[in-house]
């Protein structure tokens, strides 16, 4: 109701996997970084999608050729559950299996202990922000995100942007996702890899909460 929109159906939009094939037939090679924050769902799908009128070039091969990594807030560390490997298992599978260029997790141990949003929604001096409205109404809906909420996607979305160092280390290896959606990690193969802490949590924290701070226009 306060931010007024004009798409009311998503049959006014683009299917996503038409999109991804659209935009990355307009880059230059192996220049983009895919960072995902959800399901593996749509990406699974461009993977398998055919050629279109955008590119004569397979899912597969367009991803080769156009992208430089893929950064994904994915997986637990060395081994465990997390939701967005678990709820499209399938998916997730596909993607590591077939995934062809460098994949950077960002794991469900990276995001939890990075607690964001109080100075946003403390400060008198940012309004009409929606970032600063999901945070005021949703924190005190949840008992654990007193302190700040748990912040996986800002903190993928920050190395996928700005890089790892000097905040991670990483571990080289491939992740295996079992059939029911737990993933655990091998150390063989060199094209996945996922973070480790190299700094304090604060520091990345600070960061975090520092771009949130923004006015919007």
């Amino acid at each position: 109701a306060k931010y007024h929109h004009t798409i009311k159906n998503n049959s006014e939009v683009p299917d996503a996997v038409e999109l991804y094939r659209k935009i990355l037939a307009q880059q230059p090679d192996n220049s983009v970084t895919i960072v995902t924050i959800g399901f593996l769902t749509n990406i699974s799908n461009l993977l398998q999608s055919g050629p279109d009128h955008y590119s004569s070039l397979n899912g597969s091969e367009l991803v080769k050729k156009k992208v430089r990594q893929l950064v994904c807030m994915a997986g637990k560390f060395p081994k465990g559950y997390e939701f967005n490997v678990k709820e499209d298992a399938r998916a997730s599978r596909y993607v590591f299996e077939h995934w062809q260029k460098p994949v950077l997790f960002s794991g469900f141990e990276i995001g939890q202990k990075i607690k964001t949003g109080l100075p946003l929604i403390h400060t008198n001096s940012i309004k009409n922000s929606p970032v600063k409205d999901v945070f005021r109404i949703c924190i005190p809906m949840a008992k654990e995100d007193s302190v700040g909420r748990m912040s996986w996607d800002e903190s993928a979305v920050l190395i996928a942007v700005e890089g790892y160092r000097p905040f991670y280390k990483t571990k080289t290896g491939t992740i295996i996702v079992n059939e029911d959606g737990s993933n655990a990690w091998s150390p063989s193969g060199n094209n996945q890899s996922y973070l480790v802490e190299d700094s304090p949590i604060s520091d990345v924290q600070n960061i975090i909460n520092t771009l949130m701070m923004h006015q919007p226009k």
